[in-house]
């Protein structure tokens, strides 16, 4: 049978480990980088790519009217 004594001492520590494993996770959460973020950044990538590219193909045509 259990003692109050080792109820006492296991419930103490259960409720520390919940308390570290609470702390942890709020840390971790606010130092995650967002999703979102990540997508502009290879969104804004892709488009000075194709931009840079249209840039230079357009430039290389020329066009004369008369």
């Amino acid at each position: 049978m259990i003692t109050d004594d080792e109820l006492h001492r296991l419930a103490v520590f259960l409720g520390s480990c919940a308390m570290m494993m609470i702390v942890l996770y709020h840390f971790l959460e606010v130092n995650q980088k967002e999703d979102d973020e990540e997508v502009d950044v290879k969104n804004n990538s892709s488009n000075s790519k194709q931009q840079s590219t249209g840039a230079s193909s357009s430039a290389g045509s020329t066009t004369t009217t008369a």
